[in-house]
Parts: structure tokens; C-alpha cells; sequence
């Protein structure tokens, strides 16, 4: 090893390089690990510690380090690039492959519409040999119909798992369904995989291919492990297992999968599932239902399920060059969807939501398995990412739970009130009370021998998921209410408690703690904290502030048939992993295949209607006002932990809240519905109200009475074009109430972006909560000024956003806002040049 160096000196080669030796390098490497950037004082403490190093100067150990971080970070470079160009080549092979599939299929639908054209045209040789096994109609292949004699015996289970994997093989690889591409699902070495659903076949199907950094058989033992990652699963119990004589395993399976909706039943199914090695390694898992008339085992109809059929599907997973797996995907069922309401049956019968609810789940667990293995065991709050995905796994299934309200897990159903809009169900099974009664952290006792859950269902129209999901999140004041949250609360023990926690947002009264979030950003893991719930005298004993884990999921708009989830549970202080939990929230299915296009600030924007009507909506191309019907239901579950005695008071309580929820939502529905949004062209400035015109009004009026000079340029006339110019005003106005404790009324764009809030949740915000201490003391002084003069000028300074992010501006103008009457109406303050920091 060398060092270039200046001057000549013992130790030098030719007054350029420093030679090394052997004992010099290994005492350098071992401090490079220690300590890879030391500092000058470091430096030469090391020096003096190690007298190997005595004769070395300084500087030279300084471009030593130098040169040392430099080549660690080309060999990170190097070895991430060869990983990429390994995935590239990988992902080459699998487009070469897609691609030779594809022309095969248009061979074969070139022979088709070929034969069905002579076919037309020459009516006289309608009539075919049917016994000819080369036909294929409807773009499928047809088995010859000489089934061999097949039974509950080894080798008649083996020949339905032989014809399985076959089926299995002409669909993963071969043309037997005719795949096009799902929309929105670009294939591409950043995309979770190549993704296609079915067209023209029975039932509904789903593929895909990706790459994933797992070996073979680590894959497959991680997709037989369906409960894990497939969250609509609710168990799978094997049967019986059957070694087969070429080293393949045939298994017996009974799955039972949760409804997603409190309107339609829940399926089960009994499978055959085979796994072997094909005879270039290749590993295969696949699977089918047993019906009847294969004269197979049969399994008995299990009440409040709706049997339902697996055509043959699985896994193809190949060893990839370089290390880790190719694996083809297939799930192709049939649903029954005649045992749904209508209204329910495109839910059913997409093959859209077969892929984004199972198919791309699987991949998804698996790319985010190989990406905890390749990276640090511990994230945020010292949490692995296992136990994160437990946890959200628990909330989810927690949901279904109570969703689905199973009697063999102690669920019962309470009488209704008359109506039957809200469903109240009541378990007081040990085992979903365990870990529940846990003591107060005051030393209040209670304990809670029961749970309740209070659930309904409602459809929807014209509101994409993703955007009222999303509203829902950020928008918690809008929906629920802090009393009844402290309940849940008190009533799973919940103690005061402070969480660890780098980055704290705020949006509408409560605060979010960032978690986690899946790799893929489908998924996000938080903690909220809400402060100042039980108000009232008798809630003495109730947390003035709670914590709850929550789970979202499905709010990319961009996604086709996402299924958007909102659930969350409160925590108790310690925040364990194994932390008992009474899930609830919500659930949107989207009904139709058709993409919304929005704009991703919809919801910002839209969130002024439930103040101002839909005559002050904004539309634009983002979302025009004829984008058409999106239609889909949203099913509400809430759970409750109480004493028995209070069952009654608990039950009337549960269903006033969940129809005050239902109320609430429908109100943010048509706020956000597409089909409110104003018909007239162009941009409209969102707040059309008079009232809002005649603010707008007298905020430029009373600046130039103070000021001297115009709030807006000159050519303005009219209320409405006055409103539509100072909404897109560059410096950010807003103004506030005169209470003793002013709060935010009305705000610009500018005003909204930089208190990073919306119209809606603005009135939560209060005057003082965004100026830091400096400028809370220059407000104070200033105040009085403004109050007598009309007017202040203030220096430049930092300010907080609702999310608690520091914003700098370079200078403030507050000036008293007078009515028609001269009266003070409110203080308008304007900040110039801000940035955040």
C-alpha cells in the first residue's frame, strides 16, 4: 500500500509515495473500524498510542482515512450496481419470457379468428370432429375428457395433483388463460413485478412475476404460511399429509377467509395442495379444490360459510443466477357470487381485486422479508421489523374479527332498537378478554369482563377510497368524539405515558408518531396521540391524553381496486408487543374497476366544501366534474371493553356513535364527491360563499386604509375576482379571531401550505401554537399597537406549522380587519417571503 506525499522523508519512495508495511496497514484497518473518521486530535492520539505509526506524520494518516473511506464507498457502489445489473438481467429474462408467451397467444388467437372466419363463410362444414384434441376454443386448452379412475387413495390423490400442477404450468407459463396487463401496473425493475389479471375466463384469475431476494425454499415455505400474509385468511388447518414416490408432498387442506364486509358471507375452501421439483429445479407449490365429482375426500359445509372453488393456481419459484428466486404467481377462484347481494357482486367478480389483495400481497410479504434481511434488525423506536408487521397483522385480523363476529370465537348478537342499520354483537369468551384487565396506572382499579362491537355498512357514490380514507386520517376531529375515545381508553387500562419519538405532526388536534411504513409504501404503522380527552367532571379518572396504534393502508389513488383501511386500537403505556388490542375503523372497497384521476392535494382542496357548500368546489383537469361514477362500500366496526352490568347503557352508547359516524362520513362523502364540484370552466377560487367574497372584501379595504397602498394589483373588480386573486396570493394571508385566545378563521393557499393544514381543521389551530417563544413575546408587545393604530410591521422570524415543521418569513404585516359598520372583525396577518426550513 502507497501514500502520495510532497516532501522526502524517511519512510518515502522517491520523495512520492509512503510504502506501508504489513503491521502499519493491519493497525490502520483495525482503527478504520474503530473510529473510520478521526479527528486531528484523534489522529494523533493514535499515533502516540500505536508506535508502529510513530514514524508517520499526521497528514499522511489524514489521506490515509481519506482514501480509505473512498474506496469502501466505491466497493458499496460497485456492489449495488452489480446487484441492479443482476436484477436487470433477471428481469430481462422474465420480459423475454412474458414476451414469448404473448406470441404464442396471438398465434393462437390468429388461428382462432381464422377458423372461426372459414367457419362463418362456409356454413356447410358447420359440423367438426369433436373427438380432435387439438381445438382450442375461448382461448383455452381443453383436457382430453378420459379422466383415469381417481378416488381418496394415494394414487388417486396423485393423479389429481399431477393434473393440478399441469393446469397449474399452462397458466403460469403458457397461453391456457389469456392475461393483459392490469392497469396502472408499469413492468420495470423499481415495480413490484410483471402483474396481469384474467379476461374471458371462469371465474376470476390473477398473475404475476417478479424477483425477489429469497431462496426457493424459503419463498415457498413463506407462501404456505397463507395467514401470515394474505390478511383476508382467517385459518388454514392441514388435514392430512401425503409423501409422494418423487419426493413431492400432497396435503389436505380446509381455509376458511373473513368477509370484508358485514354484507355478504364468509368462504371457505377444501384443497388439494402438491408440491414437487420440477426436473430443472424449479420448485412448485400448487393447489385446487376437491369437488364431489372427483370422487376425492370430501369435507361437509361448515355453517356461515359459502363454499366456494380454487381452480388450479400456486407458485413457480426458480432459483435466480446470482442468488435468490424468479417466482410466477397464479390465483384463479370462483367466488360464488351469487351468494351476495347485487350491488356487492363486482366485488366478486374482479379480477383486479384478486390481484391487489392476494397476489401482489404475496409478493409484497416477500420483497419486504428480503429487504429486513438485508438490512438493519432494528428501525424506528427500537422495534425489529418483524414485530412491526405482527403488530399490524394483529390489528387487521383484530378487525376481521370483529367484522365477521364468528360464534365459535364467542360472538353473539345482541336484539336491535327498531332499526337495523348498526348490528351489535357481545363476547364474553375468556380468550378475547385475556390480557385486557390490565391496572390503571393511577391506581384506579376496573375491570372489563365483556366486549362489544357495534358495526354497519353503507354504499357509497363518486368518492374514491384512497381521497376519504385519507381525509378520514387527517381529519379525526370531523368524525369522532373525544369522550368516547377516552372510554376505550380507560376501558383497556390505558394510563398516562410518554413515547419515544423523533418527528411529531399534528393534524387536526391530534398527533401523529410515525411508526413504520412498508418498503413498497403501501402500509403505514403509527402511534396517535390525542390530547385533552374526558373533558367533563366525571371523567376524572378518565387519560387526558390516550394513544392509539393505527394502520393505513390502500391510500395511493393511483392504484386500481385498492381496498383502503383505517383501523386503529388504543395501547397501554408499556406499548409491548404482544400489547392487548380492540381494534376498530374502516374499511372501503371500491365496487368498480374504472382509475379515478386526482390530484394528490385533493383532499386539501376539497376539505373546504364541508364549510362552504359545494358551490365554492374547485375544479380543474385534476378532477373534472364529469369523471364519472365511482361507486364502493365502506363498513364501519367499533369494539368496546365494559363491565356486563352496563351491557345495555354500552350497546345504546355504541349505536348512537357509529350512526354519528356514519352521519359524519356521509357529510365528508358528498364534500368530496366529484359531482359537486362546479361545472364552470377554469379554476374557481375554493371559497364561492358571499360571505366568504365579502371577507375578502374587507380585508383589502382595511389594509389600504392602514397601509396607504393596494393589498392587490389594480384591474380587480367585483367580490369574486377580489376572492379568486387573494386566494393565489404568493405571501400567505390569515386571519384570526378577537377572543381572548384567537384562533385561525380564514387562511389563503399560501396560508394553508404554510401551515401545512386545511380550511377545515384550521379553526383548531390557535394564534399563539405557531410562533415560538421570541415571537409570541413580539406578538404580545405588538398587540396593543394593532388594536389602537390598526396596523404593525413585524421583523422577520420563525414560526411553527400544525405538523410542528419551522417555517422562516421574512417580514409580517398584521393589520385590524374593520366591517361595513367600522367595527373590528377580525386581525389579518400577512407573511412575506416564507420558506420552511
Amino acid at each position: 500500500m502507497s501514500m502520495s506525499c510532497k516532501d522526502g522523508k524517511p519512510g518515502l519512495d522517491n520523495g512520492k509515495y509512503v510504502r506501508y508495511t504489513p503491521e502499519q496497514v493491519e493497525a490502520l484497518e483495525r482503527l478504520y473500524h474503530e473510529c473510520p473518521k478521526p479527528s486531528s486530535i484523534r489522529r494523533q492520539q493514535l499515533i502516540r498510542e500505536c508506535p508502529i505509526l510513530s514514524n508517520i506524520e499526521p497528514k499522511q494518516i489524514k489521506v490515509w482515512f481519506q482514501n480509505r473511506r473512498c474506496r469502501e464507498k466505491q466497493r458499496k457502489e460497485a456492489s449495488r450496481l452489480q446487484a441492479v445489473n443482476r436484477k436487470l438481467t433477471a428481469m430481462n429474462k422474465l420480459l423475454m419470457e412474458e414476451n414469448d408467451r404473448l406470441q404464442k397467444q396471438v398465434s393462437q388467437l390468429v388461428y382462432e379468428n381464422g377458423y372461426f372466419r372459414q367457419h362463418t363463410q362456409n356454413t356447410t362444414l358447420a359440423s367438426k370432429d369433436t373427438s380432435c384434441e387439438s381445438v382450442v376454443t375461448s382461448g383455452q386448452h381443453h383436457l382430453t375428457p378420459q379422466h383415469p379412475p381417481r378416488d381418496a387413495s394415494p394414487a388417486g390423490l396423485l393423479s389429481i395433483a399431477e393434473e393440478t400442477l399441469a393446469e397449474f404450468l399452462s397458466k403460469a407459463t403458457g397461453t391456457a388463460v389469456e392475461w393483459v396487463q392490469m392497469p396502472g401496473m408499469k413492468p420495470g425493475p423499481d415495480s413490484i413485478g410483471i402483474v396481469a389479471i384474467s379476461h374471458g375466463c371462469t371465474g376470476v384469475a390473477a398473475r404475476a412475476c417478479g424477483l425477489v431476494g429469497l431462496e426457493p425454499t424459503r419463498v415457498a415455505e413463506i407462501l404456505k404460511d397463507r395467514p401470515s400474509w394474505f390478511r383476508d385468511c382467517r385459518a388454514v388447518d392441514v388435514l392430512n399429509v401425503l409423501p409422494t414416490a418423487n419426493g413431492g408432498t400432497i396435503e389436505l387442506l380446509y381455509m376458511q377467509l373473513y368477509a370484508p364486509t358485514t354484507l355478504a358471507p364468509a368462504r371457505d375452501f377444501w384443497l388439494l395442495r402438491y408440491t414437487s421439483v420440477l426436473e430443472d429445479g424449479s420448485l412448485v407449490v400448487c393447489e385446487r379444490s376437491l369437488k364431489n365429482t372427483q370422487n376425492g375426500p370430501s369435507m361437509p359445509p361448515v355453517q356461515h360459510f359459502v363454499r366456494a372453488e380454487m381452480l388450479p393456481s400456486g407458485y413457480l419459484i426458480r432459483p435466480c443466477e446470482g442468488g435468490g428466486s424468479i417466482i410466477h404467481i397464479v390465483d384463479h377462484m370462483d367466488l360464488e357470487p351469487w351468494s351476495v347481494p347485487e350491488v356487492l357482486r363486482p366485488l366478486y367478480e374482479s379480477s383486479t381485486m384478486v390481484a391487489q389483495k392476494t397476489t401482489m400481497a404475496a409478493l409484497r410479504q416477500l420483497r419486504q422479508i428480503a429487504h429486513e434481511v438485508s438490512q438493519s434488525n432494528v428501525t424506528g423506536w427500537g422495534r425489529r421489523p418483524a414485530a412491526l408487521r405482527a403488530l399490524s397483522q394483529r390489528l387487521s385480523r383484530g378487525f376481521n374479527e370483529a367484522l365477521n363476529g364468528f360464534t365459535d370465537e364467542g360472538w353473539s348478537m345482541m336484539g336491535n332498537d327498531g332499526m337495523d342499520d348498526v348490528t351489535i354483537l357481545v363476547n364474553s369468551s375468556p380468550d378475547k378478554l385475556m390480557g385486557l384487565n390490565l391496572p390503571f396506572a393511577n391506581g384506579f382499579p376496573a375491570v372489563s369482563n365483556a366486549v362489544l362491537c357495534a358495526k354497519a355498512s353503507m354504499l357509497l357514490q363518486n368518492v374514491p377510497p384512497a381521497i376519504l380514507l385519507r381525509f378520514l386520517r387527517e381529519h379525526r376531529s370531523e368524525w369522532a368524539d373525544n369522550n368516547i375515545d377516552a372510554y376505550s381508553a380507560a376501558a383497556v387500562k390505558i394510563g398516562p405515558c410518554s413515547l419515544p419519538g423523533s418527528r411529531v405532526g399534528s393534524f387536526g388536534g391530534q398527533v401523529i408518531l410515525p411508526l413504520a411504513h412498508t418498503m413498497e409504501h403501501e402500509e403505514f404503522l403509527e402511534v396517535i396521540k390525542l390530547e385533552g380527552v374526558g373533558h367533563a367532571p366525571e371523567d376524572a379518572i378518565m387519560p387526558r391524553e390516550m394513544f392509539l396504534l393505527q394502520l393505513c393502508s390502500g391510500m395511493d389513488e393511483n392504484a386500481v381496486g385498492t381496498c383502503a383501511e383505517l383501523i386503529f386500537a388504543p395501547i397501554d403505556a408499556s406499548f409491548a408487543d404482544d400489547a392487548p388490542l380492540l381494534p376498530s375503523g374502516f374499511r372501503i372497497i371500491p365496487l368498480d374497476s374504472g382509475k379515478e384521476a386526482s390530484s394528490p392535494n385533493r383532499t386539501l382542496d376539497l376539505a373546504s366544501a364541508l364549510e362552504i357548500g359545494p358551490a365554492g368546489n374547485k375544479a380543474s383537469n385534476d378532477y373534472p366534474a364529469n369523471s364519472g361514477c365511482v361507486r364502493s362500500v365502506m363498513t364501519i366496526a367499533f369494539e368496546f371493553a365494559f363491565e356486563s352490568h352496563m351491557q345495555e347503557h354500552v350497546a345504546s352508547m355504541a349505536r348512537q356513535y357509529v350512526r354519528s359516524i356514519i352521519s359524519s362520513v356521509q357529510r365528508v362523502a358528498l364534500a368530496l364527491s366529484p359531482s359537486h364540484l362546479s361545472s364552470h370552466a377554469g379554476l374557481r377560487p375554493p371559497l364561492g360563499t358571499p360571505e366568504a367574497q365579502t371577507l375578502a372584501r374587507w380585508i383589502c379595504q382595511s389594509y389600504r386604509c392602514y397601509m396607504g397602498v393596494e393589498l392587490l394589483k389594480s384591474g380587480n373588480e367585483g367580490s369574486e375576482s377580489i376572492l379568486k386573486t387573494l386566494w393565489h396570493h404568493s405571501d400567505a394571508i390569515m386571519c384570526c379571531s378577537l377572543k381572548a385566545l384567537p384562533v385561525f378563521t380564514f387562511a389563503n393557499q399560501a396560508g394553508l401550505d404554510m401551515l401545512e393544514t386545511t380550511l377545515v381543521a384550521l379553526q383548531d389551530i390557535t394564534l399563539e401554537k405557531i410562533f415560538d417563544d421570541h415571537g409570541r413575546k413580539t406578538l404580545c408587545s405588538e398587540f396593543p399597537q394593532i388594536m389602537q393604530q390598526g396596523f404593525a410591521c413585524l421583523q422577520g422570524g420563525i414560526c411553527l406549522s400544525s405538523m410542528g415543521r419551522p417555517v422562516s418569513y421574512e417580514r409580517a404585516v398584521a393589520w385590524k380587519v374593520l366591517n361595513e359598520e367600522e367595527n373590528a372583525h377580525c386581525i389579518c396577518f400577512m407573511f412575506v417571503n416564507w420558506s420552511f426550513v
